[in-house]
Order: C-alpha cells, then sequence, then structure tokens
C-alpha cells in the first residue's frame, strides 16, 4: 500500500477557490466579487457574490459605474460579503473565516464585526488606501478580526464545465 497523496490544494486554496467561483456568478460587467464563509471545523456555511438583491431584475436595473446617482449601480447592488452574511441560515456565524476576492469596504466591515466572523482572508486589495478600506482595516483591527492576505501558491487548477 502506498502512502497518501502529497498534492492537494490547502484549505486556503480551496476556500479562495469557492469564493473566486462564487464571484463568477455576479453579472457586473467591471467587477466579479465572490465570497465565502466557512467554520472553525473547514465546513463551507455560506456563499455570496456581488449583484442586485433578490427580485430586482439585472435587466432592470443600471450596471454603470458613473452618471446619474439613480442610474449607476452604486445605489442598488449588494457586495458578495454582505449577500454570503443574509444567505446564511444556520444560525450564528461567530467564530468563522470569512475568504473574499476583493478586501471588503467600510460598509462590508461592519457586517462581517456584527456576524462574529473573526478571520478574513481576501485576495485583491485594488482599492488600498481608499477611505473606504482604510476606515474598513480600522474596524475590523480594532474588533480583533484577524486580517490575512491570501498567498498565491502558483498551482493552476482547471476545471472542465
Amino acid at each position: 500500500m502506498s502512502g497518501k497523496r502529497t498534492d492537494y490544494i490547502s484549505w486556503d486554496e480551496y476556500f479562495m477557490g469557492v469564493a473566486t467561483l462564487s464571484g463568477m456568478r455576479s453579472k457586473d460587467p467591471n467587477t466579479q466579487v465572490g465570497a465565502c464563509i466557512v467554520s472553525e471545523e473547514h465546513k463551507i456555511l455560506s456563499m455570496g457574490y456581488n449583484g442586485f438583491p433578490t427580485g430586482c431584475s439585472d435587466d432592470d436595473f443600471p450596471w454603470a459605474r458613473e452618471g446619474e446617482p439613480l442610474e449607476n449601480k452604486y445605489f442598488y447592488t449588494t457586495h458578495s460579503e454582505l449577500n454570503a452574511i443574509l444567505n446564511y441560515r444556520g444560525g450564528s456565524l461567530e467564530g468563522a473565516t470569512m475568504y473574499v476576492t476583493l478586501f471588503p469596504c467600510n460598509e462590508c466591515a461592519k457586517a462581517i464585526i456584527q456576524a462574529g466572523i473573526k478571520r478574513l482572508v481576501y485576495d485583491s486589495d485594488k482599492y488600498n488606501g481608499t477611505p473606504s478600506t482604510i476606515a474598513s482595516r480600522k474596524m475590523l483591527s480594532a474588533a480583533g478580526v484577524d486580517i490575512q492576505k491570501y498567498e498565491h501558491t502558483g498551482r493552476t487548477v482547471t476545471i472542465q464545465l
């Protein structure tokens, strides 16, 4: 009998992969963000991606980033982190880890803290230094949330769909 396989993916690779796949459900033409919430026992609790609330057709609401206030997406879309929190139906998220493909804004940071999520693993930080992410980092740190940048391994995973 040979030993077990050694080239399996790590928990961080697995859950960031799930968050990335979740983000691929977003219909946003500019930014697709996914989130995955995981228990301390490495069980997936919830997922989310950025998009419009249930019942608001993505054909009837704007996807533009600029223009008149009520004609751009920012008044209507729900971020992936908040969607993942709201999608959870199992009770408390206390002590959970959230994997997210883009560092959270200040509004999502509030929801993460209030939900009791204690670890945040993020991939992209393309808005680093903006007021929103500065406030987010300040609140997450003050609340004791462990913030970790996802470390890419360079591994390629191919999925045929």
